[in-house]
């Protein structure tokens, strides 16, 4: 990624597709939800007693996105009353080595970007 360095060569290339597929699965229902999913296939209401602040319909539309990537696969379970169930896929499983990276990177700057937001509070706080 670029800095200031005019002549730096190296860039973030973050093309459309791209941009919209990490939107869809990185967004703060779909971690919480994969978190769930990487230990054991869940159903509909297990998820939603795991995660307490998501809506039904937020729920409903991180799964049908999370489904439509090929992340996750929706599972009928005849039981009585007829269930669903979401499990991970293969391909969703592959998504645990790059979150782990995030979160690394997250935990060792955590201490640093908070003395910014604090440091930028108290600027914006000053300014009105």
């Amino acid at each position: 990624m670029a800095d200031t360095d005019p002549h730096a060569v190296e860039r973030l290339a973050l093309p459309l597709p791209h941009r919209e597929l990490l939107d869809q699965v990185l967004d703060k229902w779909s971690l919480a939800v994969l978190d769930r999913l990487c230990v054991q296939p869940t159903r509909f209401n297990e998820l939603r007693q795991a995660i307490p602040p998501v809506s039904q319909k937020s729920l409903s539309a991180t799964l049908r996105r999370l489904e439509r990537n090929g992340i996750v696969e929706r599972r009928v379970v005849s039981s009585r009353p007829v269930a669903v169930e979401y499990r991970i896929t293969r391909l969703g499983k592959t998504l645990r080595e790059p979150i782990d990276v995030l979160l690394d990177w997250a935990d060792n700057h955590l201490g640093a970007i908070e003395a910014a937001r604090r440091a930028y509070d108290a600027a914006t706080a000053t300014t009105t």
